[in-house]
């Protein structure tokens, strides 16, 4: 990254121990919105990784020349980082494209102990996929931002004004690198849903759920929207993950 991060926006390293939880945030967003999730999970013992995604936290310029390779790998990285600073077991928790993430990882390394999903992106309608496509034929670069979808009016997410399109089709191709290999997840899955969510369709969730291989536990959130971890369900989302987490790596 070469432009200056948000405020807000940092990437942080807490330590802790013996097990460990890698905390992932979404698509255009960056550590703000999953920052209250990964002090729960410090404050519970467990040695934190939340890193800040390539792109993501400085500019919208600078989010228009990453894709999904990098997001993931960056994910992988921190992943590998957290497993090597730890002794015991490792949980991932990501909201969004965060979920998206924690799928991926979840179908490659089957050594992590539980995946908490939280508004997960797993499926994107066709119709979407092409509509990106037909903007970026005609020479678009940006829509409008996706971001801060809160039900809480004192609340913000601080994430780009405007969505760069060549990285959003990137995103929406991820279905195709997770969904055929779901069933490789035997490990328990958190699968945390919004049942107003403008951005993420609450059926991704069901997809979710019914395609995993391990033991799934569901919590549905009422008043929250899709930026749930800073919303009015963001207390009961914090302990939810640490429980799942604590009895996950016990």
């Amino acid at each position: 990254m070469t432009a200056a991060i948000i405020p807000g926006a940092e990437p942080e390293s807490i330590d802790g121990g013996p097990h460990g939880a890698l905390v992932l945030h979404g698509f255009t967003g960056n550590c703000n919105s999953m920052r209250g999730v990964a002090h729960a999970l410090a404050a519970a013992g467990f040695a934190v990784e939340l890193p800040l995604l390539p792109g993501h936290g400085t500019t919208v310029e600078e989010m228009n020349t990453t894709s999904w390779a990098d997001w993931s790998a960056a994910a992988e990285e921190a992943l590998e980082k957290l497993e090597a600073r730890v002794p015991g077991k490792v949980v991932v928790t990501g909201l969004s494209m965060g979920g998206s993430l924690t799928g991926w990882l979840g179908t490659r390394h089957p050594e992590v102990a539980g995946l908490a999903f939280i508004n997960a992106a797993i499926s994107v309608p066709d119709e979407m996929r092409a509509g990106v496509q037909a903007l970026l034929d005609s020479g678009e670069e940006y829509m409008d931002g996706i971001g801060s979808d809160i039900a809480d009016p004192d609340s913000t997410e601080t994430a780009y004004a405007k969505t760069p399109l060549k990285p959003l089709l990137s995103m929406l191709e991820v279905e195709q690198a997770i969904v055929p290999d779901l069933a490789n997840i035997t490990c328990p899955s958190l699968i945390i849903t919004s049942r107003q969510d403008h951005v993420v369709p609450p059926q991704n969730s069901d997809l979710l759920a019914d395609k995993v291989a391990g033991p799934v536990e569901r919590i549905w959130l009422d008043r929250s929207y899709h930026v749930a971890t800073l919303d009015y369900d963001k207390d009961v989302i914090e302990a939810a993950i640490v429980e799942f987490a604590r009895r996950v790596t016990s």
